[in-house]
């Protein structure tokens, strides 16, 4: 049985899409993380930023995250911020298949869009998004058991490219 895909990237890398390309080639289940913070919060994230703070949207995140991470779903797409907690760091260090979907800005922008419901892209958000990506790219790499490039792919080039890199 191939392990468990837990893919991790900024905004923009398509993780929620890769995902749900991976349960379609596989036929294995996915969540996505953020999806569960919303219905379990009633609300969208980017709403929760906006009444309750990051915070409070972190502190749920790490729940649904560590979770997320002890189940039994095949296919998991991490909030990008997620990995940010060092007891996520810890759990996310003991996986087999831990994906960095990276990509560049030039190629997240379109996909943002940079002006819709992104709470921490707010402002200037070509530079809040490299300011996020600054921070969160050692962290990335350290965990990634492998790394692919989502730029200028379709979601399922990406699983497809996935399926065949990742360990067995």
């Amino acid at each position: 049985m191939a392990p468990r895909i837990v893919l991790m990237g900024p905004p923009g890398s398509g993780k929620s899409s890769v995902a749900r390309a991976l349960s379609k080639r596989t036929g294995k289940s996915f969540l996505d993380t953020d999806g569960l913070v919303e219905a379990k919060a009633g609300k969208k994230v980017s709403e929760i930023f906006i009444e309750e703070g990051e915070i409070e949207f972190r502190r749920m995140e790490k729940a649904e995250v560590l979770a997320a991470l002890e189940g039994d779903e095949e296919i998991i797409a991490l909030g990008g911020g997620s990995v940010l907690d060092s007891d996520v760091q810890v759990k996310m260090a003991s996986l087999p298949c831990v994906v960095f979907l990276d990509v560049s800005i030039s190629n997240a922008a379109p996909r943002v869009g940079f002006n819709r419901e992104r709470p921490l892209l707010v402002g200037n958000p070509r530079a809040q998004w490299l300011s996020l990506m600054e921070a969160r790219r050692p962290i990335y790499e350290r965990l990634a058991t492998l790394t692919v490039s989502t730029d200028n792919k379709k979601p399922d080039e990406v699983a497809q490219e996935i399926l065949e890199r990742m360990p067995a």
